[in-house]
């Protein structure tokens, strides 16, 4: 493809901006360059190195490329034995650092895949040692450093004590000959220190002249004392360049023996910078990357003109190679139809060298050998000018070169002569063109080629919408409409007569009327399909969203339904495992006093409460915790069942509730959940069994103690065996006598009664029961 056809389609526009965004010289060269390829293979290529920088940029912002330079000629001159200024080896120092330092930026992203790239990298060569040498001996600045080697320290040490020694002796001279001096400063004139002395007192201070003013009335002397001084300070200077020079020689030479390494690590950095550079344009630009194919089909979704302010520009669907490789777009001029077809064949010419293409995600492009067009005056997309001549000219080149693998774009076919034969020859070359098997896109005026479309296979018309309310073309392309020219409509608009425009109608063929009449019948059934297709696009979307929120909102309940079921069956199994071991506990504690004849009331209840305690815990875990039972038996009194929280047999005492039944259990009887219950058998008659008392021997307890008298801690001893007598006796409540006095007894009985896990309630006594001497205390 040649210059010319980036010049019509203003491609070398987008070279330039590509250009810009190359981060070194040797990035711009490639892109100045770029040339799109022709084999499908190699534009895949192309766009899968683009979309590799493009996902490094989405994730961490940019490839670093900095400090990157074009080495190649300060290369090739060390070669040949030239030595290189310090500016140079600092440059060849600082390109071998930023190869060094891309290396390990992509050796340090774990994403994306970056296959191509990673290959680049993989065959840089670190030379770190000639980095090395190069920065010990220049500085940042470009300037060769002290320690470069000691012969040059030691030279630069004697011209700062010469320089010292100089500046010294002239300033005793400012001190003492001021008046002879036009200013107190020492200058320099041909590398020597001098002074701006008077013309008049020349001969009182001596020495030689080396300038004087544009006036005359100064002269640039260096004393007689200090020559010898200059002399000294100019032949170390001297030796300072001799030594400056040996070691740039030095440098340069290690450069020539590195020369193959340093010639390929720049060709791979140019490469990896041009390919960084197409994918930041794309970024900039707001490109996709497009599917490629060589069957001719061009498939794009919102597709903007990438020279147009992205604020502005219309963008349009455009669908070629399918069903038809001909668009043939009409209507009336300043429509936006040339942009369009630049569109296209830009999109191309972009895609073809490895650039993303502005439109949205999915879209794809064709390969094509030749691209040709013939646009206007190849000089703007804003308005055309040329003669019939000029695009004759275009054309019979452009039929000389066609195949089936061109695509060909004409702007304004057959424009520039006479109406009637200029549409002839538009057809005729249409169909010379699609007969060859070329992809084509023609742009044209006249309204002879409003059926061309429909006469010819493979081939469809298209129009760009103009707005008769606003009098303004909306650039939006409708394919498979042909334009109409709104010549009246418009005329209408702008106040000709409304009999001035029936009379004109009147003069118009009968076939153009039929013709004008379908166009807008196409017209008014394309944009009430067009709201329609909105319509159901804007309920599918909403439809998607909700369905993506629903099955987010579902994903997270069932991933907290898990969480919370593991958390419940953790909890259930701690909670077994606990009621089990005070289940054993308890059932020791019992043995063991069962053995001793020791068994109290009030310790028996207190296992009872234990284990109804544990119980409620363990129904709250349900069926994660123990298994189930059936519930649609009916359990009753007598009836020999197995209490699942605890693996313990028993019988049913009673049926406190639908759902909750009260067992005796051993000595002890527990309130428990029918689902926590399994039917055992059943007996004929329910024998009672009464809670067991186990005791030492018989003996009668009174209703009531008195502690008068008694010290407090004798006093708290009768109270606990006193409560524990009572207790096994059986009594509902007794009273503790104490008495008035301080009350510290008083408080004493009512604390120990708070702590008893058998005392229901305690009260001071009533008027006839003694008062706030007496402490009733009510039992379970």
């Amino acid at each position: 493809m040649n210059k010319r056809i980036f010049r019509v389609l203003e491609f070398d526009k987008i070279i330039q901006k590509l250009s810009e965004q190359a981060a070194s010289s040797l990035g711009k060269k490639r892109a100045m360059k770029i040339q799109p390829a022709k084999e499908l293979a190699e534009v895949e290529q192309l766009q899968a190195e683009t979309d590799e920088a493009a996902s490094v940029i989405r994730l961490r912002g940019g490839i670093p490329l900095g400090g990157i330079y074009d080495i190649h000629a300060s290369v090739k001159r060390a070669v040949i034995g030239g030595i290189l200024n310090a500016n140079e080896c600092l440059d060849i120092a600082s390109t071998i650092y930023g190869g060094k330092n891309l290396k390990h930026f992509i050796e340090e992203l774990e994403e994306p895949e970056m296959p191509i790239i990673r290959s680049l990298v993989d065959q840089l060569v670190s030379l770190s040692d000639l980095e090395r040498h190069i920065k010990s001996a220049i500085d940042d600045h470009g300037r060769v450093m002290d320690g470069a080697s000691e012969r040059l320290r030691g030279i630069r040490s004697r011209i700062r004590t010469n320089e010292s020694r100089v500046r010294e002796k002239l300033d005793s001279y400012t001190r003492s000959k001021s008046k002879m001096l036009s200013d107190s400063i020492i200058t320099i004139r041909n590398d020597r220190y001098v002074l701006p002395v008077k013309q008049e007192y020349r001969g009182a201070i001596g020495g030689i002249v080396h300038d004087q003013s544009s006036s005359g009335q100064t002269l640039f002397m260096e004393p007689q004392a200090v020559v010898d001084l200059n002399n000294q300070l100019q032949e170390a200077r001297a030796q300072e360049k001799a030594e400056i020079e040996r070691i740039l020689k030095e440098i340069s030479m290690r450069v020539a023996e590195d020369e193959a390494i340093l010639l390929a690590n720049i060709e791979i950095l140019g490469q990896i910078d041009f390919i960084s550079a197409r994918a930041k344009l794309g970024a900039v630009m707001r490109c996709s990357m497009p599917k490629m194919n060589d069957k001719g089909i061009i498939h794009l979704k919102q597709a903007r003109h990438p020279l147009i302010d992205q604020e502005q520009v219309v963008a349009n669907d455009i669908d070629l190679g399918e069903d038809y490789s001909t668009i043939v777009i009409t209507g009336p001029n300043t429509g936006g139809k040339t942009v369009t077809i630049k569109t296209i064949g830009l999109f191309t010419l972009m895609a073809q060298s490895g650039l993303q293409v502005p439109a949205l995600d999915g879209g794809e492009m064709a390969v094509f050998t030749e691209v040709f067009a013939d646009i206007g005056d190849e000089q703007s997309i804003e308005q055309s000018l040329s003669t019939f001549s000029s695009h004759m000219v275009n054309i019979v080149d452009i039929l000389k070169q066609v195949d089936h693998e061109s695509l060909v774009l004409f702007d304004e076919l057959g424009a520039g002569t006479d109406p009637q034969e200029g549409a002839a020859l538009a057809m005729s070359i249409l169909d010379e063109t699609i007969k060859r098997g070329a992809t084509v896109v023609a742009t044209t005026h006249y309204p002879e080629l409003k059926a061309y479309g429909y006469n010819r296979d493979r081939v469809v018309n298209a129009s760009v919408e103009f707005d008769v309310e606003t009098l303004r073309p909306t650039y939006r392309l409708l394919i498979g409409v042909p334009g109409r020219s709104n010549a009246f409509e418009i005329s209408r608009r702008l106040g000709l007569k409304e009999s001035i425009i029936d009379s004109a109608k009147e003069l118009i063929g009968t076939d153009s009327k039929s013709v004008e009449n379908m166009i807008a019948s196409l017209e008014t059934s394309r944009r009430e399909a067009e709201h329609d297709y909105e319509t159901a696009r804007a309920q599918l979307e909403e439809a998607e969203t909700l369905k993506r929120d629903l099955e987010k909102r579902w994903q997270e309940f069932d991933s907290k339904r898990e969480r919370l079921y593991q958390k419940a069956e953790e909890k259930a199994a701690k909670a077994v495992e606990q009621a089990r071991e005070e289940a054993e506990e308890i059932v020791a504690s019992l043995r063991t006093m069962k053995n001793q004849a020791s068994v109290k009331e009030h310790e028996i209840i207190e296992a009872r409460k234990r284990l109804e305690d544990a119980s409620p815990e363990l129904a709250k875990k349900g069926s994660n915790a123990v298994p189930q039972t059936k519930e649609n038996k009916q359990l009753m009194p007598g009836d020999e069942v197995l209490l699942l929280t605890l693996g313990q047999k028993g019988t049913v005492v009673e049926k406190v509730s639908d759902k909750e039944y009260l067992l005796q259990i051993g000595i002890m009887k527990i309130k428990a959940k029918r689902k926590d219950i399994e039917f055992v058998k059943r007996q004929d008659v329910l024998k009672e069994k009464p809670v067991a008392t186990v005791k030492g021997s018989a003996y009668h307890v009174s209703t009531e103690l008195d502690l008068r008298g008694e010290r407090y801690e004798d006093a708290l001893r009768r109270v606990e065996k006193y409560v524990d007598d009572a207790l096994l006796a059986g009594y509902p409540h007794v009273s503790i006598i104490h008495g008035k006095g301080t009350g510290a007894l008083r408080t004493g009985v009512q604390e120990f009664a708070k702590r008893h896990r058998a005392v229901k309630n305690y009260r001071s006594g009533g008027m006839n029961e003694g008062g706030t001497g007496v402490t009733v205390l009510e039992f379970q």
